[in-house]
């Protein structure tokens, strides 16, 4: 049997809303701070504003314990407050009733964790460029963005718009979401940058970019009409410049018309080279995939179709979608995130050249699946579930696709997902209601096998000796059911529903090989014959 994952107190003062989460709704936030290169320091504040859900007296933030909360301002005076690991509670000196508009600013400061394998660790990437000048980054998606700015540090709840205001040395700038509403020379050594975001953001996706960057504008003819696009790239880079116009220009094409309109309009549209490979910081994309199509020049499906587009900029932009848009209330739902984005990449292929070739895709990429766990992680304790998430999460959209069986349908429900739940929080069940509601199938069963347990289902094939075939499907999921097309080798095959009871199919065969199940479209595990 296998042992059952420990968390401790601090995955659940992490992953909880408790009532001291729960009892406010960030507004809007001023994240105004100067980050000090030499010494690796940052100090600064933030300012919250937020509306009381219930009345209460005391909150939560969140900014892990080795930076310091140098004091909590209320109203002119300053609050007392606990912190339990990477919690910071807060007691007011009346209650907040419900409903109110108020505020409070957190001043806090110290050393941030170093990112030692960015992006796939949190923290600062402390960097050079090959001039010995500072380049510097943030990530922190699943460790959370309190491991370098105090914020609440839930998914459930991104802030209706912020500021974000950098400070950084006058050799170098800073890139961050949103637009470029100011910049402001503080001193002889110090240059602030101010950033407006208009749209609701997640935390994990606000983001600092500092390096001596060059800067090229222009703009894209959506949906909603003109989009700014930016680049940000070192100055040694600026002549590789048109390998991200191309790129950029093909994949909000392509997005575009499979999910609806680029989800942050009013902020721009933003890619920023950085050391690190990428992130979908929303309307601010972390690159760092080196102008080249792959993945760092590789093809993970071997089909070759992976190499006709640059991987990041592609699978990045997807997030702005599904993740960004659309964003899970809870890190065990990541795989809403990843599943869809990863499936994204076969959609440009099929946008640029064809469905087959999409197919071909999404077939070639499952052989780095693992079925080592569910796809869903555990709720409540910010811990997300398998890495399966990404290519095993491609290839189950990909076969809803086949069940669905009508291109148009699918590509107005992907649309519609973005429409509905348009700059909001969901969660596993908020897409599965949608998608039964507006495919007209139950994809209950399917989504519970192979979300929430890591084996895929065995179709059983038995073979009576007049030639009848009787189906059923073998899986972990009770009373397991789902369609699937089969027919005699050489002919076209037709899709049967199957679930967990034998049932005979009109089909008569002297042998199960004469049999041709749709492996190709649906990913199952071996097809037992007897």
């Amino acid at each position: 049997m296998k042992a059952k994952e420990i968390f401790s107190k601090a995955d659940s003062l992490r992953g909880t809303l408790t009532p001291f989460r729960t009892c406010y709704d960030i507004k809007y936030y001023h994240l105004d701070i100067k980050v000090d290169i030499n010494n690796r320091f940052i100090s600064g504040s933030n300012l919250f504003k937020f509306e009381a859900v219930e009345n209460f007296e005391r909150l939560q933030f969140d900014l892990f314990d080795n930076l310091s909360v140098d004091c909590v301002e209320y109203q002119g005076r300053t609050l007392s407050f606990e912190r339990s690991y990477h919690a910071v509670f807060v007691d007011f000196p009346n209650t907040i009733p419900k409903g109110k508009i108020d505020s409070f600013k957190v001043y806090y400061s110290g050393t941030p964790i170093a990112a030692t394998r960015a992006p796939w660790d949190g923290g600062f990437d402390w960097k050079k460029d090959s001039k010995g000048k500072p380049w510097v980054a943030t990530t922190c998606q699943g460790l959370g963005a309190s491991v370098w700015w105090p914020n609440k540090d839930h998914q459930s709840d991104e802030v209706d718009s912020m500021l974000i205001s950098v400070a950084v040395p006058n050799e170098v700038m800073n890139v961050s979401n949103g637009r470029l509403v100011k910049t402001e020379k503080l001193d002889k050594h110090y240059t602030k940058y101010h950033w407006k975001v208009r749209n609701p953001i997640n935390n994990y996706n606000v983001a600092l970019n500092i390096g001596d960057y060059t800067h090229i504008m222009e703009t894209y003819l959506g949906e909603k009409g003109p989009l700014s696009v930016d680049y940000y790239v070192l100055k040694e880079n600026k002549n590789k410049i048109k390998h991200l116009q191309n790129n950029t220009k093909q994949t909000l094409e392509a997005f575009e018309y499979w999910f609806g309109p680029y989800p942050f309009y009013e902020d721009g549209y933003k890619i920023v080279e950085t050391a690190h490979l990428g992130m979908e910081h929303q309307s601010a994309i972390a690159y760092g995939n080196k102008f080249q199509n792959g993945y760092l020049g590789k093809d993970g499906s071997d089909t070759g179709w992976g190499l006709k587009w640059d991987f990041i900029i592609v699978h990045e932009s997807g997030h702005e979608w599904f993740g960004n848009n659309i964003t899970a209330k809870d890190l065990a739902d990541m795989w809403i995130h990843e599943s869809f984005t990863n499936y994204s990449e076969a959609l440009f292929i099929d946008y640029h050249y064809g469905k087959e070739a999409s197919q071909a895709y999404v077939n070639g990429n499952r052989k780095g699946i693992l079925n080592d766990k569910p796809l869903q992680g555990p709720y409540g304790v910010n811990k997300e579930g398998s890495g399966d998430m990404y290519l095993k999460g491609g290839v189950l959209h990909n076969m809803i696709r086949t069940m669905i069986d009508d291109d148009e349908k699918w590509r107005s429900i992907l649309r519609g997902l973005n429409s509905k739940f348009y700059h909001q929080t969901v969660d596993y069940n908020d897409i599965l209601t949608y998608l039964n509601e507006e495919s007209g199938i139950d994809f209950t069963k399917i989504f519970e096998q192979y979300v929430q347990h890591k084996s895929v289902p065995v179709l059983e094939i038995l073979q009576r000796n007049n030639g009848e075939v009787f189906c059923r499907w073998i899986a972990e999921v009770p009373d397991f059911k789902m369609p699937i097309h089969i027919g005699k080798k050489g002919q076209s095959k037709t899709r049967y529903e199957i679930n967990a009871t034998f049932q005979i199919l009109p089909i008569k065969v002297e042998n199960t090989e004469e049999l041709d199940v749709d492996t190709f479209n649906y990913y199952i595990g071996v097809v037992e014959c007897r």
